[in-house]
């Protein structure tokens, strides 16, 4: 895994393999605070709920991990900490958002990670973190950029977990 800095709010990764994207799910749950909103943004298959999977995994969760692509949110108990995991895939319109009362999950006090946030534009609050997977070659390109202050410390210590360090 190798990873380069385009600037000090975005950080850029090759996954070679699966071990790699479970490495940058590892590094991220360590960077992990209440409050952040996380925008998980890829292609199906791209490994969004491989890598939510392997950061749960890094928070000592050992319960099953599915994609909530049907149910449109899972929730994790962690300890103290409340981790929402959200696919909105199958949103047909913006407004089903508010009509299914998804806001309330949106507390200082839970971490929330969203699948396809673009279907519900307009309505959902401002990712933190924007996480970009995309196919690249045999293995993924992963791309981390900071949106609001909170996203920049959760980015900063991120790339402190990195194997190595990022590059």
């Amino acid at each position: 895994m190798h990873g380069s800095d385009h600037n000090q709010s975005t950080l850029c990764l090759h996954l070679p393999g699966e071990a790699s994207t479970i490495a940058a799910g590892t590094a991220l749950a360590a960077a992990l605070k209440p409050g952040l909103n996380i925008w998980l943004i890829g292609d199906l298959g791209a490994g969004k709920t491989t890598l939510v999977r392997a950061a749960l995994r890094a928070l000592a969760y050992t319960g099953p991990v599915k994609s909530p692509t049907y149910s449109l949110v899972e929730l994790y108990k962690l300890s103290s900490l409340y981790l929402y995991h959200f696919d909105f895939y199958r949103l047909n319109h913006p407004e089903e958002f508010v009509d299914a009362g998804l806001g309330e999950y949106f507390t200082d006090a839970a971490i929330r990670f969203v699948e396809w946030p673009d279907k519900a534009a307009g309505f959902l609050p401002r990712a933190d973190l924007l996480v970009r997977l995309r196919h690249a070659g045999d293995g993924r390109e992963l791309e981390l950029e900071a949106v609001t202050a909170a996203g920049q410390q959760c980015l900063s210590e991120v790339s402190g977990h990195l194997p190595g360090g990022a590059a």
